[in-house]
């Protein structure tokens, strides 16, 4: 009895071993899956024409190589992983040593024709050229790809702007009653999903990704399309660094300006120089920012602003360089006249010493000073009798007297005359810096509140 019982272990045994032996060609033989065969790929893989393939979608954000506003392009590498069934494909995984799934080429079987309606450009990256079939008929698909996409951008507040792209997948061919979409996953799973596995995000921040489905009809047929929304923020700290705070720190120097002596020219000209700067950063401002766009960007005002008030502030500069011109050459034009006025009194002076001094010295004395009257009235009641050498002398004091006299006359004259130009760009200037700080304190603080809100 016992060796009747090894016996049969042993053929039982034996028996087994021998189906054990198994490979994936035996489930390609017996599907009759072979890469001539067309039947597993000329057509939807349904028995009945009127049930729709079903194919669930995930897209997973691996990275985000690019934003280019310029060209509103947007630049994404994902994953995007499909799923449908093939009702011509099946097997009992107990028949065949338990495979439950198998790795075929692509070519072998037929897949949805499906594409990204923001895509502008093919991707020609290497692809995964197989895909899985699991006993039931599932048919799983991976796909990694650069898509290089249209992203319609509101850079209004940019640098402190975030951004929505979406990607939007449909089938080329077939309407809803042939293929739908649905999604594997909701947005809160393949937000967080995306979230782990992201590995490059550059300057910008990825927040969520949402997931919305809708039908829109052509012509007789209504398709199906999955949209999948990538949420960004930018970081903008690179361009507050490189861009903001420098047109800021050419702002306060524009207003330390003020502090240099408008006699001189050095303060014309250092307007100048910053005024060229701001332009330079302007047009770096242009090579970001797109050539359309619905509102104009707070930080193109923001320059703009800066930049008017600086080129105002050049002007008001300019006039006050003129008007201190006006008054120098005012007190130029009188100090002129009134030396020419001593070298007349001068003449005359020599004059009346050739003469006979003996006989009327008074006179000559009268004469030679009738602007000094005012100031010497004493001098009326010299004495007839005074010696000639007492009349040179005399004389020699009242033209001392009248180079003071002179000079006083010509520091009255620039205050009456040429003053009136230097009081009043005096008053323009400090009226002119009290309206400028006033102007950027109001501007900046609403940009403020305009970039945060």
């Amino acid at each position: 009895m016992m060796h009747l019982a090894f016996l049969l272990l042993i053929t039982f045994t034996d028996g087994t071993f021998s189906k054990d032996v198994c490979s994936y060609q035996d489930v390609l033989d017996y599907l009759n899956l072979t890469a001539d065969n067309s039947v597993f790929k000329t057509t939807r893989p349904v028995l009945d024409y009127k049930q729709p393939t079903v194919v669930k979608l995930d897209i997973i954000l691996y990275a985000i190589l690019a934003v280019i506003e310029k060209t509103q392009t947007f630049i994404p590498f994902v994953w995007l992983l499909m799923m449908w069934n093939n009702e011509r494909i099946s097997w009992d995984p107990a028949e065949f040593c338990g495979i439950t799934q198998i790795s075929v080429p692509k070519e072998m079987l037929w897949k949805p024709d499906l594409f990204i309606y923001e895509m502008v450009q093919k991707d020609h990256a290497s692809q995964n050229p197989y895909i899985r079939v699991s006993h039931d008929g599932t048919v799983f698909a991976e796909e990694a790809m650069k898509v290089v996409s249209v992203c319609k951008m509101d850079v209004h507040k940019f640098p402190f702007d975030t951004q929505s792209c979406n990607i939007s997948i449909g089938s080329a061919t077939h309407d809803v009653d042939e293929i739908r979409l649905l999604p594997s996953s909701n947005s809160a799973r393949i937000t967080q999903f995306s979230q782990d596995t992201i590995k490059s995000q550059g300057e910008w921040e990825f927040l969520h990704l949402s997931i919305t489905s809708h039908n829109f009809t052509l012509g007789k047929g209504t398709w199906e399309t999955l949209t999948y929304t990538l949420t960004m923020k930018r970081r903008p700290l690179l361009h507050v660094t490189n861009f903001l705070l420098p047109v800021l720190f050419f702002l306060i120097l524009d207003l330390a300006s003020f502090f240099i002596a408008d006699h001189r020219g050095e303060k014309l000209s250092f307007k100048v120089t910053v005024l060229l700067a701001i332009s330079v950063l302007l047009l770096i401002l242009n090579d970001i920012l797109p050539s359309m766009s619905n509102k104009i960007p707070l930080i193109a005002t923001y320059c703009i602003v800066i930049f008017a008030l600086m080129l105002l502030s050049l002007l008001e500069t300019i006039l006050v360089t003129y008007l201190m011109e006006k008054d120098s050459a005012s007190q130029e034009k009188l100090k002129l006249k009134n030396n020419r006025e001593d070298k007349q009194e001068t003449v005359k002076t020599k004059n009346c010493n050739t003469e006979d001094t003996k006989q009327t010295p008074c006179l000559c004395i009268c004469t030679a000073s009738d602007k000094s009257l005012e100031l010497l009235p004493m001098t009326q009641k010299v004495d007839n009798s005074i010696q000639s050498e007492e009349s040179n002398a005399l004389l020699l004091i009242l033209e001392e007297l009248k180079e003071l006299q002179n000079i006083l006359n010509l520091h009255l004259g620039c205050r009456q005359e040429g003053g009136t130009s230097g009081h009043w760009a005096a008053r323009i200037d400090r009226a002119f810096f009290i309206f400028y700080v006033t102007v950027v304190s109001m501007f900046l603080s609403l940009i403020v509140i305009a970039w945060s809100t």
